[in-house]
């Protein structure tokens, strides 16, 4: 599968857990909960169990938990 043939598809819904995520919905891709961009399940490496977001990289997350921890 190349990169044209992932951007096509329908998002996943996901249940965040610990370490791991359960597909609630099967899709290819879930959206990013801060910059809104299409994350290919196969590359999902960053969430918050308790937003129940994902996020594209790892700098997204530690912005997303600086900006949550100071409420």
């Amino acid at each position: 599968m190349n990169m044209m043939e992932r951007a096509v598809g329908k998002p996943a819904v996901l249940r965040y857990l610990d370490g791991e995520y359960q597909i609630l919905t099967q899709g290819t891709y879930v959206v990013c909960g801060v910059s809104g961009a299409h994350i290919p399940l196969e590359d999902l490496r960053y969430w918050n169990v308790d937003l129940q977001e994902a996020y594209a990289t790892a700098d997204i997350a530690n912005k997303r938990y600086r900006e949550t921890r100071k409420k």
